[in-house]
C-alpha cells in the first residue's frame, strides 16, 4: 500500500471512530430492571452501585449519550429548588446525581434523573472530571 493510500485510510478510520463506538475511558451503564449502575473506567468494571430511576408516571431517557456538562453543587431549576450534588448532565434537564434520599436507592423513585448515593456520585463525578465530560458515555437500558 502506498503512503497516500495509507495515510487516507488512518484518517478514515479516525473520522469513524464515533460512529462505529469506540470505547469511551468512562462508562456508566444504568439498568432501569435492576436498578443498577455498572461504572467502566478505562475498559474494567470499577463499581457497581444501587440507583433509583423513574417513579411510577415518569421517564428515564434510554439510548446512549455523552455527558453533556458538570455541576458539583446543582439545584433543580423544575423541582423546588432540590439538592443534585455531583451532577453529570447527559440530556437536556437530565442528571445522574447524588440524592439525600439512600434508602429509596434500588427501586425507582426519581422524576427521571438518575439517583445515587452521594459518596458513590462524588466518585462517579471525580472520574467524569478527570477524564472530561466528552470522554464519559452515559448507557441506559430497560
Amino acid at each position: 500500500m502506498n503512503r497516500f493510500a495509507f495515510t487516507l485510510a488512518g484518517a478514515l478510520i479516525l473520522c469513524l471512530l464515533p460512529i462505529i463506538g469506540a470505547a469511551a475511558p468512562l462508562v456508566a451503564k444504568v439498568d432501569i430492571s435492576d436498578q443498577t449502575m455498572t461504572v467502566i473506567y478505562n475498559g474494567k468494571v470499577a463499581y457497581s452501585w444501587p440507583v433509583s430511576t423513574a417513579r411510577k408516571g415518569k421517564w428515564t431517557p434510554r439510548g446512549a449519550f455523552t455527558a453533556q456538562h458538570l455541576s458539583r453543587h446543582h439545584k433543580s431549576s423544575l423541582y423546588d429548588n432540590a439538592p443534585m450534588p455531583y451532577s453529570i448532565f447527559f440530556r437536556g434537564n437530565y442528571a445522574i446525581h447524588g440524592t439525600n434520599q439512600i434508602g429509596r436507592l434500588g427501586r425507582p423513585a426519581s422524576a427521571g434523573c438518575v439517583r445515587l448515593h452521594p459518596d458513590h456520585a462524588a466518585r462517579l463525578f471525580a472520574l467524569a472530571r478527570e477524564v472530561g465530560p466528552r470522554n464519559m458515555q452515559v448507557v441506559i437500558r430497560n
